[in-house]
């Protein structure tokens, strides 16, 4: 006999999912309708539009793939790559790794740039691997899940686009809480997750391709490796003639379509702001505690928070008494800083005083737990007063 299905509520400040809005659960019980009834088409126009808005693009093909970020990873890649290619991929966290995995398996050539994690790529050595390589595209994370790095861009576009490579960006763990211009940038296709600074629930990938990415799909020698993400397809689904491709996950769509609502009551700036001044209070309570932040102060992410482990203290046992007392998520190190950092996330609805101030105290509570000195209330004290 099994249990009834009853998840514990959690604070979620982890690297993903985050919390959601109780509009985006509303939306997410909302009737289930046909995916080409013509009311589910009107919430897919509505999506589209409110995707632009927060892409801060034109581009006509704006539109979600069903799967989470990797699968908008898979869509930008294997639609524009093809066997014998060269790809310019950026490396300094996990998912540059990915994109070098997903590179290769699209039978093209990765020319890796690599930076160490915790720090930004160095525009010098994008140019160096670009400069008369040949390369069709450069793929790099704007904002590193893995080690807290917001990755700067403007260098890194403008050498790609002196050299003919086409940019590909992951905007997963930026896109709603940190600035992304895809037009003003030049990015020709990028896309992001539902389950991060959007506030939605995870399942959908935002995607957007500009029309040079589009005309590059479009005249392929070879089909895209994958029928399900061949973008070609998925636009004629999206477009006006609504050509069937495959069933949408309707409730997710209405769940997106309520997050990014929310995005432009708020208003982007207001949102970035926001993101911005939790992330600052937090860094202040967490270093007014003694601990130590992984990423230097220019490249911090403020969507997701990396903090050094103190020598002495088990990571994993704190996360579990952060879990188990205050029902408190936050993320583990990936790859070789596992063990050696937590990954704590602010994102999206998230992202509030509430749980900034929350996120201190229990950090006080399972440092103290282990013998670790922290002076009394002094993390919630600096966050209170930037707050």
């Amino acid at each position: 006999m099994y249990r009834q299905l009853n998840p514990p509520q959690r604070i979620l400040m982890g690297p993903g999912p985050s919390e959601a809005h109780p509009r985006v659960y509303a939306a997410l019980a909302a009737p289930i309708v046909g995916h080409l009834d013509p009311e589910f088409l009107a919430v897919m126009k509505e999506t589209q539009d409110l995707l632009r808005y927060v892409f801060r693009t034109k581009n006509p093909v704006t539109l979600s793939v069903p799967g989470t970020g990797g699968a908008g990873m898979e869509t930008c890649l294997t639609n524009l790559l093809e066997p014998g290619d060269k790809a310019v991929v950026c490396i300094h966290g996990f998912f540059g790794m990915r994109m070098r995995e997903i590179v290769e398996r699209c039978g093209a050539t990765p020319i890796a740039v690599e930076a160490p994690w915790g720090r930004p790529i160095d525009p010098a050595d994008v140019e160096r691997a670009v400069k008369g390589s040949g390369a069709k595209l450069v793929a790099i994370v704007h904002a590193e899940t893995s080690t807290g790095v917001l990755q700067p861009l403007d260098d890194i576009c403008r050498v790609a686009k002196a050299h003919g490579a086409l940019v590909v960006l992951d905007t997963v763990t930026s896109l709603g809480g940190c600035e992304v211009r895809v037009d003003e940038w030049g990015i020709d296709a990028a896309y992001s997750g539902t389950q991060k600074c959007l506030g939605g629930p995870p399942g959908l990938s935002p995607v957007t391709f500009n029309d040079r990415a589009m005309e590059v799909a479009q005249k392929r020698r070879t089909k895209v490796r994958s029928w399900y993400l061949d973008m070609t397809l998925i636009a004629q689904y999206w477009g006006e003639s609504h050509v069937y491709h495959h069933t949408a996950p309707v409730p997710l769509n209405y769940a997106l379509r309520e997050a990014l609502l929310l995005v432009q009551e708020e208003g982007l700036e207001g949102r970035i702001a926001r993101h911005k001044k939790n992330h600052l209070a937090l860094v202040a309570g967490l270093e007014a505690m003694g601990l130590e932040m992984f990423v230097e102060k220019a490249h911090r992410l403020p969507s997701l928070n990396t903090v050094k482990v103190p020598d002495g203290v088990d990571e994993a046992k704190a996360r579990r008494r952060l879990l188990d007392r205050f029902s408190l998520e936050v993320g583990a190190g990936l790859g070789p800083l596992k063990g050696k950092i937590w990954r704590i996330g602010l994102m999206g609805y998230a992202s509030s005083a509430r749980n900034v101030t929350t996120c201190l105290a229990a950090f006080e509570d399972a440092l103290r737990a282990q013998g670790h000195r922290v002076p009394e209330g002094a993390g919630v004290k600096a966050a209170l007063e930037l707050l």
